[in-house]
């Protein structure tokens, strides 16, 4: 395993980029840095938490890219990029004992985030404005998860249109080499977890 990385170094080092500035129009809205999130106060007070690793953000381009060529006047709104593993701590302690926390990776293992190689991210509309995806980012129930689309679909709690957009998402993520998960529309991965955690530096 590489030798971790304190969040207050990481603007010297060289693997890893700032969301701030990545092209092909992509904006970021860390919901972390703000009460704008299912804790309600901003977790990221004190850190400079635009970052991804080089080859993730690279590869969020790409996907911004795609996404412009085939929609344009679309672009892709980021809500969490790297997290440090003392905030994964946080909010671990904060949820124990809800059943929330199947939500969030234990702090031993640690999550993706904490290595920059995970995205959290939606679609803003040619008027810049968020896009429907039937629930809200961090919205921890049911219709959040993937894998019960269709089931919703056809209870009426997800529309077609809502299921498009997180089609469109998925799809331009997808074509970058990002992978979604069961439980959130909006979290992807970049690269394999098990080669991440044991090959890379996690961000304390």
């Amino acid at each position: 395993m590489a030798d971790p990385v304190r969040i207050e170094d990481i603007a010297a080092h060289p693997h890893f980029r700032r969301l701030v500035g990545l092209r092909h129009g992509i904006a970021v809205d860390l919901r972390y840095a703000s009460a704008n999130n299912f804790v309600g106060h901003a977790v990221y007070d004190g850190f400079d938490c635009h970052w991804l690793r080089r080859e993730a953000a690279e590869a969020l381009e790409h996907a911004a890219a795609w996404l412009h060529a085939r929609r344009p006047g679309w672009r892709l709104l980021v809500l969490d990029g790297l997290r440090p593993q003392r905030v994964q701590q946080r909010l671990w302690d904060e949820l124990q004992g809800t059943p929330l926390t199947m939500y969030l990776a234990p702090p031993e293992r640690g999550s993706i985030h904490s290595f920059g190689m995970a995205v959290d991210l939606t679609l803003l509309d040619p008027q810049g404005r968020e896009v429907d995806m039937g629930s809200g980012f961090d919205e921890m129930t049911l219709t959040s998860h993937p894998d019960h689309e269709a089931e919703h679909l056809a209870l009426g709690l997800l529309t077609a249109q809502q299921l498009t957009e997180r089609g469109w998402l998925r799809a331009a993520m997808r074509e970058a080499g990002f992978q979604g998960i069961a439980t959130e529309w909006w979290h992807f991965d970049f690269g394999d977890r098990v080669a991440v955690r044991r090959d890379l530096p996690r961000v304390l």
